[in-house]
């Protein structure tokens, strides 16, 4: 990349909508929509999309976009009044041009800052004050980063309670030739089966039905395996105690309007949240939450292992 290429590009995307472009030296990108502070993309080095977009995804609001990453709040899926998972995600975000002092990494040139607030349409459905500031990186490496912070900003001495995930859908080649690994062992309440707990049994999770489940007091680092790629995603995340795991499956896929009938057999959700313990925040106190992302060739834990990566092959014993 030249160095009059730009890091930060914005531009227009899918029907007109306000898109800003995200780029790092060695040719990695993402994408980002101001309709819902929305991530839609993130390519490796080589062009390769790593997240999936439903190849009948609607660019147009009041429709939440299919695919990449939709931010739930303040309410996760249908645990709720509101709209399942919550109005962020179909909402038009602004850019924050004087955000407050991240503690992140300077050297990062790739990013950007939203924010949203509430608008008396939303008051008077969810009645409160809030600022959500999201800082969405792109790292030198590849890496894809977002912060949120969610601040109270009540003036009638009020708390809030919200629940919250970033709703990540991660680009699969073969659903069944995927497995996690990190959530072995652990608690998760059965989304097919009203929510009761269960214990997770077995090394890793595979694939083979429809799996709508929400794992408790998860690690920080968690893996995915994508066999047919030889490409292994790490996850890592912060304030985010829970960690949804969800595929739809054929039958599923085919009631969901904007989703292929085929499409569930290359992607699958993964994603950071908290759900079990919605967060309360009194009037001036802030939340943070953050994910990170990162896709590395899975053949790293077999050979020649780079620094930054070895860690993987320890934690969960990639071969």
């Amino acid at each position: 990349m030249s160095q009059e290429t730009k890091y930060v590009e914005f531009c227009k995307g899918i029907n007109g909508l306000d898109k800003i472009i995200l780029r790092e030296v060695r040719g990695c990108s993402a994408e980002v929509y101001l309709y819902g502070g929305h991530v839609t993309s993130w390519k490796n080095e080589h062009g390769e999309e790593l997240l999936f977009v439903s190849s009948k995804a609607i660019f147009k609001p009041p429709k939440a976009i299919r695919g990449g990453i939709p931010i739930c709040f303040p309410q996760f899926s249908n645990l709720g009044s509101l709209e399942p998972h919550g109005f962020a995600r179909t909402r038009f975000w602004t850019v924050d041009n004087d955000p407050p002092p991240f503690p992140t990494n300077s050297s990062n040139k790739a990013f950007i800052d939203l924010i949203l607030k509430h608008s008396e349409e939303d008051v008077k459905i969810w009645p409160h004050r809030y600022e959500f500031r999201l800082r969405i990186t792109l790292g030198p490496g590849g890496d894809l980063m977002l912060t949120s912070r969610v601040r109270n900003t009540n003036t009638d001495g009020k708390s809030f309670t919200f629940t919250f995930a970033y709703h990540t859908y991660f680009h699969v080649t073969d659903i069944s030739e995927v497995r996690v690994e990190g959530l072995e062992t652990l608690d998760y309440l059965d989304n097919l089966k009203n929510r009761e707990r269960f214990t997770e049994q077995g090394d890793a999770i595979v694939f083979e039905s429809e799996v709508d489940k929400v794992y408790l007091s998860t690690p920080t680092k968690i893996a995915i395996l994508d066999h047919e790629r030889k490409r292994t995603f790490e996850l890592r995340k912060d304030g985010l105690p829970d960690a949804v795991v969800w595929n739809p499956w054929d039958k599923k896929a085919k009631t969901i309007p904007d989703l292929g009938d085929d499409d569930y057999k290359h992607m699958l959700c993964v994603e950071a949240a908290c759900v079990e313990n919605p967060i309360t925040l009194k009037p001036g106190e802030e939340w943070r939450g953050r994910q990170e992302l990162s896709a590395v060739p899975s053949s790293y834990c077999s050979g020649q292992l780079d620094p930054q990566t070895a860690f993987l092959c320890d934690k969960f014993g990639f071969a």
